[in-house]
């Protein structure tokens, strides 16, 4: 039984996240300590599973808009998020924590094929499951794979963990006096045009009633907070 609000979430790491200090790749020090928090949220009883993206080490939309072919570069892209995905499964199973990584693209070498019924036992066993390379298709974001996961494998909640501590109306690095939400409706998001993920992922989200909580992973233990159910981040739902 879970300590938690919710038994069963999604956690969608951005690849930028990860970088920390170090400016590029992964920054060992943001990925121990994304490890303890995990760690701590299964020996709670939650049922954990990760997209992780890639944008740390490749961003396909960037290459496309300097000449590369978008279905090239969004499988390069693809390629990144599983590189992230086995660097955060080695480090949790240094902790004990086990895990297992599922990828849309086959390579039954390093990960297991993407299988639903299969991530579903995963998890109700206690396991960790990170699914990687998106939906395995080009021209759709991390945020599209993990609001289609999160969906598919019935998580009740989405946790978005960025750089920033919540959804603004504008960008607070350019604008100072930007507004920061404590909960924004769906329909704001998409009629607004405020960032939160892509409007498809957006919208995934809206018609199946998935709430997302966006707060900044930087502040080590803002993942328990927010699935104990304390003001941390922004709510997306409704």
């Amino acid at each position: 039984m879970s300590e938690f609000i919710y038994d069963r979430v999604l956690l969608k790491l951005s690849g930028e996240a990860l970088v920390g200090d170090a400016g590029y790749g992964i920054d060992p020090k943001v990925l121990k300590s994304v490890a303890r928090q995990i760690k701590e949220l299964v020996a709670g009883g939650l049922q954990l599973a990760i997209v992780v993206g890639g944008g740390n080490i490749f961003r396909g939309m960037s290459a496309s808009a300097e000449g590369m072919d978008r279905a090239q570069a969004d499988s390069i892209g693809m390629l990144a998020t599983v590189m992230n995905a086995l660097a955060l499964q080695a480090e949790l199973e240094n902790i004990d924590v086990v895990t297992r990584v599922q990828s849309a693209i086959e390579m039954r070498e390093i990960c297991e094929p993407y299988i639903r019924r299969r991530a579903i036992r995963h998890l109700e066993k206690g396991r960790v499951v990170i699914f990687a390379a998106g939906t395995g298709n080009p021209y759709f974001t991390t945020d599209t794979g993990a609001a289609l996961r999160a969906c598919e494998i019935n998580a009740q909640c989405m946790l978005k963990a960025t750089k920033v501590d919540g959804v603004y109306d504008c960008d607070p690095a350019i604008n100072p006096d930007a507004k920061k939400y404590d909960r924004i409706t769906y329909k704001e998001v998409l009629t607004n045009d405020i960032h939160v993920m892509d409007s498809t992922a957006t919208s995934l989200c809206k018609d199946n009633n998935m709430a997302i909580i966006v707060f900044n992973l930087s502040e080590e233990g803002n993942i328990y907070r927010a699935l104990k159910g304390e003001a941390v981040g922004t709510i997306v739902e409704g």
